[in-house]
């Protein structure tokens, strides 16, 4: 379940238009910080986890994989 993050994570920021930079940035976390999250060798506290889902209009399930459906009220 948890291998779907980093891929659903970084289609997003592709999706946005953004940069890992730019994504760390905007997350207040340093580029190689941000960069652990894409490659699956670390993740989000909760708290980070609800900004990442808010910040993409996405379910916090979608971005864990547990779901194909991004956002809560499909």
């Amino acid at each position: 379940m948890l291998k779907e993050f980093p891929i659903r994570l970084k289609a997003l920021r592709k999706e946005f238009g953004l940069n890992q930079t730019e994504m760390a940035a905007d997350l207040e976390l340093s580029p190689s910080g941000y960069q652990c999250y894409e490659q699956g060798r670390g993740y989000p506290d909760v708290p980070r986890l609800y900004q990442l889902a808010e910040y993409f209009g996405v379910s916090i399930d979608y971005l864990l994989g547990r779901t194909d459906k991004r956002d809560v009220n499909q």
